[in-house]
């Protein structure tokens, strides 16, 4: 999709559609809608009036050969309340445009942006919520050449006279590389486990690095055992499939020596539950258990080109978790890198399990700060549904900063509750720890149990099972995954490295 700035006057343009967003009180002078000229305003003002035109969020209203533009048509999307007004919604009203203005076989139109300044800029909102949009899951069908292509080929920004072109056109790159990093990890998370093995999810990292000047490494089964990963390697001894420990550093030169950044992201490509195997009916969605891997690797992509002056290093253990001969067993007994027993109760406890030893081998290569995306419990689903990601850690100050993160970058992030009165719930009785504190609180001692390996290092968990994908197609983004989290440790990682 090409990005284009322009300044000039909208009423001027001459692209098949313009776009504007409007509130819910006035809809014909408010948001974007106030720029419109007067004709064009008293158009709206008519629809208002009717009951055609409400600014209801969303709302989508499309005029053909609207009064006073000379563009062939004008869509209004509604913006709801004024005082809810964010970076995040206008992200959401561009990207509604453009999956509206798409299914109807238009392919550029003009989006004339809102705020200029703030912490989510709107130029890098709208250029990022287009991009997002314009994504689908279609890789797989094979009768799309009998239907027309419904994608956006270019999009013009139009931003106010005066304005320094500079810094929009920077907004405008920072939120192309998020959005193109967020739908490259969305590739990966909706992508079938036959055809994103471990093997295959190393080569697309090494690939993806390589490009970017990262430096990369991916170890097989033999360095994983070498390096005592008792507890990463259990869950693979069960899979035909060889597990993949794959290891990215950026390393800027002039970067100072601390802090270390260390992304860990569970990469698990396909989870039956092994021999505590799951339910059939849902089963086919475990291919999305890699996500949080998904997730880091982008970030990895988006800071090479955004540059920040920090050190970061992302870990990715990467496996399937399938029952076999050879498969761990409920009852048995497993060594981590750090040589803490673990007690294995439930064989679908498997996540936790890679990050304890990714935690160990991250703190190893000198991560000074953790951070960890898994898809690791249904029970945070139960706590906070699908809209909002659960967020732990033991460093208040270390977790402060990727919430103050997710606020400025628009997701919506909720810190969940650690305390050592949890404890006892995942103790075992023969080994140092039980890989499941069970049904109550689960997403609280699941993450303690990971936070048991990061021990005294600043560390954060992120807990996106029920965020890293949608079953329902927005009007902003199509169902599937969703590259949750790519936004906030962004904006994390640039505060950081300023």
């Amino acid at each position: 999709m090409e990005l284009e700035l322009r300044t000039e006057s909208v009423e001027k343009t001459t692209l098949p559609a313009l776009a504007v967003f409007a509130f819910k009180d006035d809809p014909p002078r408010s948001g974007t809608a106030a720029f419109l000229p007067s004709q064009t305003q008293e158009l709206l003002g008519q629809l208002k009036s009717s009951g055609e035109l409400t600014g209801k969020t969303f709302e989508c209203v499309l005029l053909h050969r609207p009064q006073g533009l000379a563009s062939e048509r004008l869509l209004v999307v509604g913006a709801g309340k004024q005082e809810k007004f964010s970076g995040a919604l206008e992200r959401q009203l561009a990207g509604a445009a453009t999956r509206f203005l798409r299914s109807r076989g238009i392919h550029e139109f003009g989006w004339v942006l809102g705020q200029t300044e703030g912490d989510a800029p709107s130029a890098q909102s709208a250029a990022e919520g287009a991009l997002l949009a314009d994504f689908d899951i279609e890789s797989y069908r094979t009768d799309t050449d009998k239907e027309p292509k419904r994608a956006i080929s270019r999009v013009v920004l139009f931003a106010r006279k005066g304005i320094d072109k500079k810094a929009v056109q920077e907004q405008i790159t920072r939120g192309r590389v998020i959005g193109e990093a967020r739908n490259w990890a969305r590739q990966l998370v909706n992508e079938p486990s036959n055809n994103l093995t471990p093997t295959i999810l190393a080569q697309k990292a090494e690939a993806m690095a390589t490009s970017h000047g990262l430096k990369v490494e991916v170890f097989g089964p033999k360095k994983i055992q070498a390096l005592k990963m008792g507890a990463f390697y259990s869950v693979a001894q069960g899979s035909e499939e060889p597990p993949q420990l794959i290891v990215v550093k950026y390393e800027p030169e002039g970067a100072p020596e601390t802090p270390v950044i260390g992304l860990i992201g569970k990469g698990v490509t396909f989870d039956s539950g092994g021999i505590s195997i799951k339910p059939a009916d849902s089963m086919h969605e475990m291919k999305t258990d890699m996500a949080g891997a998904a997730t880091m690797l982008a970030v990895m992509q988006v800071i090479a080109q955004l540059k920040p002056r920090l050190r970061v290093t992302a870990v990715v253990p990467a496996t399937e978790n399938l029952p076999s001969g050879k498969a761990q067993k409920p009852g048995d007994i497993q060594v981590s890198m750090s040589g803490k027993t673990i007690e294995i109760l439930n064989t679908d406890a498997e996540g936790r399990l890679l990050l304890a030893d990714a935690l160990t081998y991250a703190r190893q290569l000198g991560c000074t700060h953790l951070v960890d995306a898994a898809t690791l419990t249904g029970a945070v689903m139960v706590a906070l549904g699908h809209i909002t990601t659960g967020v732990f850690g033991w460093n208040q100050e270390w977790v402060d900063k990727v919430l103050d993160a997710a606020r400025q970058a628009g997701e919506k992030f909720w810190q969940m509750p650690l305390d050592d009165e949890y404890r006892p719930q995942y103790k075992s009785v023969i080994a140092d720890l039980a890989n499941t504190g069970g049904r109550y609180g689960g997403a609280i001692t699941a993450a303690m149990f990971v936070g048991e390996f990061a021990e005294g290092t600043p560390w954060t968990h992120l807990d996106i099972a029920g965020t890293r994908w949608t079953n329902k197609e927005k009007p902003y983004m199509a169902k599937g995954a969703t590259g949750v989290g790519v936004p906030t440790l962004t904006r994390l990682l640039m505060n950081l490295g300023k």
